[in-house]
């Protein structure tokens, strides 16, 4: 036998992949004999074949890995299973390429003692160890055939796995092949198919990206879980438990097997971004949520806590400020919520953002639409004052109580000496330098309402006439409580600017006396119809709703009478009646029933004129007592409600003695409701349009004097002359609806962009 056909014989012997069947065979290692060896390894040193036998055994072996092994692998993934059987689908196709890979790393071993005793050096793919060629070579070829629906099967199995490390009530079943955990070898499959994935170095080229997505999903679908609509408890420590004692853990299980150690040190790398994924995902989550948290405070003060740790830790900041802004304007800041509703959720806005930011430069940002939307609604300013004075738990009212005085932001410069420079923290970046910081920081609630106008007058104006209107309509009010609120009212704006309310209670103290002293006057005598009298100081109460009405002549009589009294008491000083203000109580007799009610003048004075004559003509009534048909014959409707007067035919109204009033309670509560909420003071509309009406003087003179004016010069010469006060300031605007108006009334003509008088 030649030389040449005995190298081959062992080399066919040895590496039995090269022979033509092409079929696996185990050889012994009795095959290396010890002659034999020796002389084939003489020979293909002598003849440089060594290098040609490693080539062409790793070409067959690429070729077996590609036409054979690969493609078995990948077979298994052909039809994924989504349910719990397609746990070991992964685990069978892992188990059949491992086998193939360990009869292949068998021959590699053979390989790597061929190329010892030849001294072979040239190396495999830059590889510095056979064995790792091999892995390289299977992972190349796996990669280059790759199976797009590989990725569903390798999540359901991890998935699965992960599912049952994190089972919270262990009922002793396992979920996967629903026996008996002690009977179920479940977990060792799952262990069996990490060691081999690792031992071939595909651990992480396989199932590393999915492993990634499936641990990112799965940890944000545990905190939506757990953390959803829940805002009266902290999660952070819980999450952070959870993550390092289940996720973490499992992962750790998982890449222990990865023999190539590199994913040792990735996994602590792992480690650190998923403690930052779990904080955006919980932190993104809450801002989701934060306009709800808001909404709900105090409960969620632990949520408003744990986003405060979080947002240092995640740079969410500004997708916070576009979010809840974004909320506000959908959710707050639209005709369908009212105004207390809006103001309610601004100071539980207020509150909460100075928890997750002290510097209140998030709050200032945040709220700024909101501060434009309330300034565009009328019964803002009412809104507040009353939440202020009301009774019952309020938000509002406890703030007053607290008794600080109101800050008026003012753009002054911080004072140093007032801070304590121990605990000073700087302003973040994105301050505004024009912004004072003291009084972002230091400004309660009421002051950044106050600061949404910019001006005290107008809450002090605005509460001038809420207590005007109730000392004027609750004829009982208590003063001792108004004059609580006051001198806490006192404390925030100052003695100076509630002044004409305390002369406004003293008013009613005065009126009580002298009511008091007055009947006791010998010389006056009170007939069927008694009064009592409210007697104010006009210059201090703010302006009287006005109405058209004639009292019956009985109360005429009477008022007269008392006015009398009152110049003998007060010498030069007399009364001017408000004749549609006060209440009136009166006993209604009819047939079958009798009523005793308390009611408006103008609704008593109807029924005293009915008790002079049974049957009236609305028009006629309404020319006796000087006021409107349409008003007269809605007031009438409040008798009418309790079945007292009847409409006979087309405004004809006559006295009803006898009737079923079955259904008069519905009518009355709607009446009366009607009755209640209707204000004595005179609407904030009519009092600006008053004030205008105060620079129609100023406006004829300059008109007198110069001739024509444009708008511009009529504003700048009123803003040297006419407005005294932010109050009774008017803008552009305003004043040109005025002086068109005088247009259309032609008590001014406009021509060319001028104003002037008409000839």
């Amino acid at each position: 036998m030649s030389d040449y056909e005995k190298v081959w014989n062992f080399i066919k012997r040895v590496f039995p992949v090269l022979d033509e069947s092409f079929t696996f065979c185990q050889v012994e290692d009795n095959t290396f004999l010890k002659n034999e060896f020796d002389e084939s390894v003489e020979f293909c040193q002598n003849m440089n074949l060594a290098k040609t036998i490693q080539d062409l055994l790793i070409s067959k072996i690429e070729q077996r890995l590609r036409d054979e092994v690969v493609p078995e692998f990948w077979s298994y993934f052909k039809k994924s299973e989504n349910d719990n059987k397609g746990f070991k689908q992964f685990y069978n196709a892992v188990k059949s390429l491992y086998d193939c890979f360990k009869q292949l790393d068998h021959i590699i071993t053979k390989l790597e003692i061929f190329r010892q005793a030849t001294k072979l050096c040239d190396l495999i793919y830059n590889e510095n160890s056979t064995h790792n060629a091999l892995k390289l070579i299977l992972k190349a070829t796996l990669l280059s055939q790759l199976n797009l629906e590989y990725q569903v099967v390798v999540m359901n199995f991890y998935e699965t796995a992960l599912k049952m490390e994190d089972t919270e009530e262990d009922d002793g079943q396992c979920i996967i092949c629903l026996q008996e955990s002690r009977h179920c070898n479940c977990l060792h499959l799952f262990q069996e198919t990490n060691r081999k994935l690792g031992d071939m170095t595909l651990l992480e080229p396989l199932v590393g990206q999915t492993l990634t997505n499936l641990i990112y999903t799965y940890i944000h679908g545990h905190i939506q879980k757990i953390c959803k609509d829940c805002f009266d408890s902290s999660f952070i420590s819980v999450l952070e438990k959870w993550l390092q004692t289940v996720v973490i853990n499992w992962l750790r299980k998982i890449y222990c097997y990865d023999t190539s150690g590199s994913n040792k040190f990735a996994v602590d790398m792992f480690d650190k971004k998923l403690v930052n994924y779990l904080y955006n995902s919980y932190t993104k989550i809450r801002i989701d949520q934060l306009f709800n948290i808001i909404i709900e405070y105090p409960e969620s003060l632990p949520a408003l806590e744990d986003l405060r740790l979080c947002l240092p830790r995640t740079d969410l900041k500004p997708l916070l400020t576009k979010k809840l802004q974004k909320a506000m304007e959908t959710r707050l800041l639209h005709p369908g919520v009212s105004t207390p509703d809006i103001l309610t959720a601004y100071v539980a806005a207020i509150r909460s953002l100075r928890i997750l930011d002290p510097t209140g430069l998030l709050l200032e940002t945040v709220t700024q639409p909101v501060h434009q939307y309330l300034r565009s609604r009328e019964d803002t300013v009412r809104c507040v004052v009353s939440s202020l004075t009301e009774e019952g738990p309020n938000d509002l009212a406890e703030e007053l109580v607290r008794g600080e005085a109101v800050q008026v932001d003012e753009n002054t410069p911080v004072d140093e000496d007032s801070e304590n420079w121990e605990t000073w923290v700087p302003d973040p970046v994105d301050t505004a330098p024009s912004k004072s910081s003291t009084f972002r920081r230091t400004s309660d609630i009421i002051s950044m309402l106050v600061n949404v106008y910019g001006s005290k007058e107008l809450f002090v104006n605005e509460y001038r006439t809420l207590l005007a209107d109730r000392l004027l309509t609750q004829y009982s009010c208590d003063t001792e409580k108004e004059i609580r609120y006051l001198e806490l009212l006192k404390l925030r704006f100052g003695d100076s600017q509630l002044h004409y309310c305390e002369v406004m209670l003293k008013d009613i103290a005065d009126s009580k006396r002298i009511n008091q002293h007055i009947k006791q006057d010998p010389e006056y005598s009170e007939s069927d119809v008694p009064i009592s009298a409210m007697i104010v100081s006009a210059q201090f109460w703010p302006p009287f709703k006005e109405e058209k009405l004639e009292l019956h002549n009985r109360l005429v009589t009477q008022m007269e009478g008392y006015t009398s009294a009152f110049e003998t008491l007060k010498g030069s000083r007399t009364l001017c009646w408000k004749n549609h203000l006060g209440v009136v109580d009166l006993e209604v007799e009819l047939a079958d029933r009798t009523l005793n009610l308390s009611v408006s003048p103008v609704q008593a004075t109807i029924m005293m004129y009915f008790q002079d004559k049974s049957t009236w003509e609305l028009e006629e009534l309404s020319k006796i007592m000087q006021c409107p048909p349409t008003i007269l014959r809605r007031k009438i409707g409040f008798w009418q409600s309790h079945g007292i007067i009847a409409e006979m035919k087309p405004d004809v109204f006559c006295i009803q003695e006898d009737v079923d009033n079955k259904d008069n309670n519905i009518q009355e509560d709607i009446f009366v409701e009607d009755y209640e909420s209707e204000s004595a003071m005179a609407s904030a509309q009519d009092q600006r349009e008053e004030e205008l009406q105060t620079f129609w003087s100023y406006i004829v003179g300059m008109l007198m004097n110069l001739d024509t004016l444009p708008l511009d010069r009529i504003h700048q010469m009123l803003k040297m002359f006419a407005f005294q006060g932010p109050t009774i300031e008017c803008n552009l605007q305003e004043l040109k609806v005025f002086l068109d108006r005088k247009v259309r009334e032609h008590q001014l003509i406009y021509s060319n962009g001028y104003y002037k008088l008409p000839k």
